[in-house]
């Protein structure tokens, strides 16, 4: 509720602006607030932001606290109405020679929740100040919480620069009305003049008024200036919208083995997805990814295809580029998604994930891996891709490497070079390396085997 009201508070005055609305009266967030920015995977996702228990002297080393200027200042006076009205009818008939049925649903809800916020204040942080204030001072990267956030990707340190608060009393109030009925008759005539009648009829209705109280000096909105972290715990204020900030990396090798580690585990849930999909429909997926897989321009029209659901929009294969067996193909992948989708609804995006990972692949990457589409080899490329994410060497007598044959072996080397990955065999090991400015392509490489082997995998 109080959260409804602040969303709706930063949607009127700041569309697509810099205020942040405060998701919950138990968050306290005063100027200079630590707030943790978790940036999402899909480029449409709005990051989320989790406000800390701490302020930037918490995690500072030194005995002296920055104290920056503070501007107040009046901001608005609001007050806002917000109001739903929904209403649904539905009539069931059936008759037969010997019974006539009927039933009637009614079902009515309305909403109204009314923010009175009054009079609202803004205090400003001065950035000139803080930023001169900045220059010579370090974080305590030792402190748990930087350390915490540090091993964490995508999450970005913000400290709050401005917010708007109440300056009296206020209110939020919510009020429901819920309300359905119910009618059905059921009429039997059967043979010696025998009629049997039953008629029903119900209602059920549901009231709600919720009255809370917002304190005085309550912070609604804030916005932040987000950290750019150095090794050494030097910092710099990115001052500019369009700049983001972020840990500075340990080193090239060691830093993306972890970043591309937690990365997957943050997708595991995708996968897992995968895996709990029946035998028989995971069997015929990765039957019919393996056959668009021999095309790119088919893979591309899947992934154009795909884009639409994705949108809730439906999909037409006649617009896209490819033979008409492919397009079968694409179509069969479309069947299985929307039979998966009636007991699963993350199947959907579960897939999508993997199919953007394969149409970043290059057009010889792609024709390797469509051909690794067993068990036995996509078993060797997860512990490859596991070894690229962890320590980085691997006995090469591991079970599950068997399928690694001296050619298979070839072309899986060239497979990983082809996404910045080095793959080399030292004695009885294997060993991978990640190589300097990799960009996304090990990712990608990882995402794309590792769902096709959740499709591979035994029960």
């Amino acid at each position: 509720m109080f959260a409804s009201a602040t969303r709706n508070f930063v949607e009127e005055v700041d569309p697509g602006g810099l205020l942040i609305p405060v998701s919950s009266l138990n968050d306290t967030i005063d100027l200079l607030t630590v707030v943790v920015k978790h940036k999402r995977f899909w480029f449409w996702q709005k990051p989320k932001y989790n406000p800390t228990d701490f302020n930037l002297n918490d995690i500072l080393t030194g005995d002296t606290s920055i104290k920056p200027g503070v501007t107040k200042s009046d901001f608005i006076t609001y007050n806002g109405i917000y109001g739903d009205n929904v209403q649904g009818y539905i009539e069931i008939s059936a008759n037969s020679a010997q019974a006539n049925a009927n039933l009637n649903l009614e079902g009515k809800e309305s909403s109204k929740l009314q923010s009175s916020f009054g009079s609202l204040k803004k205090e400003e942080v001065d950035v000139k100040k803080l930023l001169c204030d900045s220059k010579t001072r370090v974080l305590d990267m030792s402190h748990s919480l930087i350390q915490q956030v540090k091993e964490k990707q995508r999450r970005v340190f913000g400290i709050v620069k401005e917010r708007i608060v109440t300056s009296r009393l206020s209110s939020v109030i919510e009020e429901v009305q819920q309300g359905a009925q119910c009618a059905g008759g059921l009429s039997i005539c059967g043979p010696q003049s025998l009629k049997v009648s039953l008629k029903e009829n119900g209602s059920l209705s549901k009231d709600s008024n919720i009255n809370m109280e917002i304190p005085v000096h309550t912070t609604i909105a804030y916005a932040l200036i987000e950290l750019e972290i150095k090794q050494d715990g030097r910092y710099g204020l990115c001052l500019m919208p369009d700049t983001d900030g972020g840990f500075e990396a340990d080193g090239p090798g060691d830093s993306y083995s972890t970043h591309l580690r937690q990365e997957l585990e943050e997708l595991s849930e995708h996968f897992q997805v995968l895996s709990d999909l029946p035998a028989t429909t995971r069997s015929i997926l990765l039957l019919q990814i393996t056959k668009v897989m021999s095309d790119p321009v088919a893979v591309s029209g899947l992934q154009n295809v795909l884009d639409k659901v994705c949108q809730d929009e439906k999909p037409a294969l006649g617009d896209i580029t490819a033979t008409e067996a492919q397009k079968q193909n694409i179509q069969a992948i479309l069947e299985l998604l929307e039979q998966a989708g009636e007991e699963s609804p993350q199947v959907l995006p579960a897939l999508y994930l993997v199919t953007c990972a394969i149409d970043e692949l290059t057009n010889d990457c792609l024709a390797f891996l469509g051909m690794c589409c067993s068990l036995s080899l996509l078993q060797s490329l997860e512990l490859l891709i596991q070894c690229a994410s962890g320590k980085g060497e691997l006995p090469l007598n591991s079970a599950g490497l068997a399928a690694l044959t001296e050619d298979n072996f070839e072309k899986t080397e060239h497979l990983f070079a082809a996404s910045n990955v080095s793959l080399k065999r030292d004695r009885d090991t294997v060993k991978t390396e990640i190589q300097h400015q990799p960009g996304q392509l090990p990712l990608v490489l990882c995402i794309a085997v590792r769902g096709l082997f959740s499709l591979a995998r035994c029960d």
